[in-house]
């Protein structure tokens, strides 16, 4: 049911609300580049609000790629025993990789990346059509294919947390887990 209705119940509903989060994001991420090049700080409730808002579009997304049963719990505050991402706020951040990654960051991260990012959602998306085929016969998201999906999710979220100034960590060009950040997602059973 959520394959074919998905768009009417998760997606409409979510994403109506997430464009006004994530417009107020784009605000609290430009005062936050300020914060950070003046003090070397992310003030920590726009660092909290920014982490929330991504827990809540990775709940979103699991549901999506039929990563996850349930539906997705609403708001900033929201929780799930499926999904989880844990970004431990920085004690302090480089102003000097703050000005490299705006001015250069088009050039080295998301060039780079985006190429990698590209084939691999291309795979990603293509997995989640042959998972969607075998959680209905077998009632199983196969493991490996599982795996490499949340990977790309890894992957896709520390690139952002990068270039975000959230992180002073470079993202590695991998879907592996990654040990400050924690993505925990169960595969679906039916």
């Amino acid at each position: 049911m959520r394959t074919f209705f998905g768009f009417l119940y998760i997606i409409i509903p979510h994403y109506f609300l997430l464009m006004f989060i994530m417009f107020w994001g784009g605000i609290l991420s430009f005062i936050s580049w300020w914060a950070v090049l003046f003090t070397a700080k992310y003030p920590k409730g726009m660092f909290n609000y920014q982490v929330n808002m991504r827990k809540w579009t990775i709940r979103v997304s699991a549901r999506l790629y039929n990563m996850a049963d349930g539906y997705p719990s609403f708001g900033l505050k929201g929780t799930d025993g499926n999904t989880n991402i844990e970004v431990p706020y920085p004690a302090t951040l480089s102003r000097g990789l703050l000005l490299l990654r705006f001015f250069f960051g088009f050039i080295y991260v998301y060039i780079p990346h985006g190429f990698c990012l590209f084939f691999r959602g291309i795979a990603t998306c293509f997995l989640s059509f042959l998972a969607w085929w075998a959680i209905l016969f077998t009632g199983k998201y196969p493991k490996s294919w599982f795996d490499f999906n949340v990977g790309t999710i890894r992957w896709l979220m520390r690139v952002d947390l990068y270039m975000s100034w959230m992180d002073d960590k470079y993202p590695k060009f991998s879907g592996k887990e990654f040990e400050e950040e924690l993505t925990n997602l169960a595969p679906t059973q039916m």
